[in-house]
């Protein structure tokens, strides 16, 4: 009879142990699915649109030569709402768009904003018309909601195509 129990004892002490395992198992499945913010969980965001082709990156073994006509440098402030794909040691290539058909959801775009001073560098969620004309809702990746009214092309400053860190 003390053998039986023995036996039943460590059974069940294996049958748990791999139901815990399994379980912790699809917990870690589960999450790797989802993307990493350092803020709270958001939705999965669109990927910007390709604007280099690959016919215009040229690497050497001296020197890296982007063939990108009218490009600005960009540098970007300590706010972290972009985390983790750019911080405040990261530096960009942005490109002056020329109309507002040339901008996607997904784009990372960099702004005059009236609720804040200095240029704002936010994902387009949305697009869409008004009685104003065309506007786009934005929104860091690491912020919780979107940003304050709509922007406007007026006050688009870029949108990125590269990031460099």
């Amino acid at each position: 009879m003390k053998r039986l129990l023995v036996i039943i004892f460590v059974l069940a002490v294996f049958g748990l142990g791999w139901l815990s395992s399994s379980m912790y198992a699809t917990a870690l499945e589960s999450d790797s699915q989802k993307p990493f913010l350092v803020g709270q969980p958001q939705a999965a965001v669109s990927t910007p649109a390709d604007r280099v082709a690959e016919s215009q990156i040229h690497v050497y073994d001296d020197r890296i030569i982007l063939d990108v006509r009218n490009a600005s440098w960009a540098s970007f402030t300590p706010t972290k709402s972009m985390e983790p794909l750019i911080s405040d040691k990261s530096h960009g290539i942005e490109l002056k768009p020329k109309s507002p058909a040339e901008l996607k959801i997904g784009d990372v775009i960099s702004y005059n904003s009236g609720f804040t001073t200095g240029l704002v560098i936010h994902r387009i969620i949305k697009t869409g018309y008004d009685d104003k004309g065309w506007y786009a809702i934005v929104k860091g990746d690491n912020n919780a909601e979107q940003d304050p009214g709509e922007v406007r092309f007026e006050q688009i400053n870029g949108v990125l195509i590269g990031i460099i860190y």
